[in-house]
């Protein structure tokens, strides 16, 4: 009976293969003889997980699709209608707000890892500028989800971003007037942002994510030790310091991924608003013009670009300050000058300025959250004016500090 079986499989196996002719090639190239540095850790489990965590915002999305009705009059309640009277319409509806928020929890960390190992310095500058449109995709889809559920701060927060386009010189009227659809936030912004959030920026995202991981296997994985694996190979032209991506690292991720799955699966069923920092508490109050809540602030992974704008006294300034916080993040390749990629062989200036980077950046999250006093704007102008001078200073203090000698090969550890 096995031998049937397996006959069976090899025989669909080929006939499948003989009309894909390019498919296994593809499955080869980036899976099976697809060579990753062996000494890959923790850190490395987040690209996959942000793929993991994508996938799932994309199936739930589909199914909240099916019941949300981009309507003014209805949107809201029509989340309400999932969340009571769907049958698990409520794990669904958590398991997507929840998401968004997991998502920018991996690709912060995702983007870290690139940071404090130099996975963006030559050859890799295309897969982070990939990453990077990749960022600003998933800002974009962000806010518009956020706007769906019509509640308070969906509608007022809609209100304070679109209208921040209208500090723009010379356009800045006609260009709040085409986003909106109308000249207030209305039913026609709410079908326009739907259109987007289901539709375009998801194949947008789609088609970046593979031409980012299409980039990654081209050049090849960094590794935290910043050695290019593939200047020491074998007699059969394999690189010594490798080993295959397929069976070794997915079997690593679905460990990564059972184990992210499991924090996940706390927080949705005990805290999955936690503590209204996915979830605030005046989103689940029906959109009101006529009431505006008490502080306006976005959702956490917005925060710290949040408190830039809102540290700089001058509306439009604010506006490119809080976009030139991600524009400076494209030209990282060029701004490190360090001959050394990973933070392991670098100097104390390096991990000191770093150290401090990360505070800041938490910080002005924190500082985005609150009702922004005159003590509280004073430290965000501060944490501002450090987080762009880490960058543009980089030329400068990569340059300056001292560095250890980088090994030919990945060491050995017992």
């Amino acid at each position: 009976m096995a031998n049937v079986i397996s006959r069976a499989v090899a025989g669909a196996t080929d006939w499948f293969n003989a009309r894909t002719p390019g498919l296994m090639p593809a499955y080869r190239k980036h899976m099976s003889e697809y060579y990753a540095p062996k000494n890959f850790n923790v850190w490395y489990y987040f690209g996959s997980l942000a793929i993991l965590v994508l996938v799932n915002q994309i199936v739930t999305g589909i199914w909240l699709t099916m019941f949300y009705k981009p309507s003014a009059a209805e949107a809201f309640a029509s989340v309400e209608y999932i969340m009571r009277d769907v049958e698990w319409g409520w794990l669904i509806r958590y398991m997507h707000s929840t998401g968004a928020s997991a998502f920018f929890i991996v690709v912060f960390l995702h983007m870290f890892r690139a940071l404090i190992y130099g996975s963006y310095q030559k050859p890799r500058e295309l897969v982070w500028i990939l990453g990077m449109l990749i960022l600003l995709t998933l800002m974009a889809e962000a806010f518009l989800g956020y706007v769906l559920p019509w509640g308070q701060m969906s509608y007022h927060g809609a209100q304070v971003i679109v209208n921040l386009f209208g500090t723009v010189p010379f356009i800045g009227q006609e260009l709040v007037e085409f986003i909106r659809g109308d000249y207030l936030i209305s039913d026609a912004t709410l079908n326009r942002f739907f259109a987007l959030h289901v539709i375009a920026l998801p194949l947008v995202l789609l088609l970046l994510v593979v031409l980012h991981l299409g980039a990654l296997h081209e050049v090849g994985s960094n590794n935290p030790e910043g050695i290019d694996i593939k200047k020491v190979k074998d007699e059969n032209g394999k690189p010594k310091d490798g080993i295959p991506f397929h069976p070794y690292y997915t079997v690593k991720d679905l460990f990564g991924a059972g184990f992210f799955l499991t924090i996940m699966a706390f927080i949705l069923f005990f805290e999955p608003t936690f503590g209204h920092m996915f979830l605030e508490y005046d989103n689940f109050n029906e959109a009101n013009p006529q009431v505006t809540p008490p502080t306006i602030v976005p959702v956490w992974y917005f925060t710290p670009f949040y408190a830039m704008l809102r540290a700089i006294p001058d509306a439009f300034l604010g506006f490119l300050v809080m976009g030139g916080a991600i524009i400076i993040l494209f030209f990282l390749p060029w701004l490190d000058k360090s001959p050394v990629r990973s933070i392991r062989y670098r100097g104390p200036l390096t991990k000191v300025l770093m150290a401090i980077f990360v505070v800041s950046f938490v910080w002005l999250g924190w500082l985005g959250m609150q009702s922004g006093s005159a003590l509280q704007t004073i430290l965000a102008r501060v944490f501002t004016m450090y987080y762009f001078a880490f960058f543009a200073l980089m030329p400068f203090w990569t340059r300056l500090d001292s560095y250890k000698p980088v090994p030919e090969r990945i060491p050995e550890h017992d």
